[in-house]
């Protein structure tokens, strides 16, 4: 039974910007509403081993392994390291619309949001510290409820983010006809990304 507190307390915490926000808006901006849509898709779809995980209680092995948590936490900051390397370095004026992007551009949109989530470790221990206290039940049915929470946490995830994207693509044939917002904006964004990986790999494991 979904409660009106879980609900509304879901709804907040994914409001609240994040690495999956960050790079949709980003996406948005740089390539239009189009390609913020599968940047959207794919960092939800991230959500999926996570939920799994926690419903199962394969998260706790990410909260008593401190090795297997520092493996999937480094990797993520490698990968949110790269990210801002790609973007800087290709810092410049835009000038490809999202429709232009084909294809293989936008799957490749949807690939980085999955990667994104995947190897934030962080989230399967976020649900499952979150997800219990809104739970009741016996022990065979702990597992189902955790996992409808978790999965209605998602679908509102993408729903806020689809929103999010599109905002952001609504503004992008402003950033794509000024050089210097278009620079600055890829330039702001590669910062970012580099200042949460540094975050994560110098962050304590719980």
């Amino acid at each position: 039974m979904l409660s009106a507190g879980f609900l509304l307390t879901s709804l907040v915490v994914v409001l609240m910007p994040g690495t999956g926000v960050l790079y949709t808006v980003a996406t948005g901006l740089c390539h239009g509403k189009r390609a913020s849509f599968f940047a959207a898709l794919g960092c939800t779809l991230g959500i999926i081993p996570a939920l799994l995980a926690s419903s199962f209680g394969l998260a706790a092995i990410f909260h008593t392994s401190a090795v297997a948590f520092s493996v999937v936490k480094y990797a993520g900051c490698a990968y949110l390291l790269y990210l801002a390397w790609q973007m800087w370095r290709s810092s410049g004026p835009l000038a490809v619309s999202g429709e232009a992007q084909g294809e293989a551009g936008y799957v490749s949109f949807m690939i980085k949001g999955f990667l994104l989530n995947i190897l934030n470790p962080k989230l399967s221990i976020f649900f499952l510290a979150f997800l219990p206290q809104f739970i009741t039940g016996s022990d065979s049915t702990i597992a189902a409820s955790m996992f409808l929470h978790g999965s209605v946490f998602m679908f509102m995830t993408f729903a806020v983010f689809l929103v999010y994207g599109g905002l952001s693509g609504l503004l992008s044939a402003r950033v794509l006809k000024s050089e210097k917002v278009s620079v600055f904006i890829q330039k702001f964004f590669a910062t970012s990304f580099a200042t949460l990986g540094l975050k994560l790999a110098f962050s304590e494991q719980r």
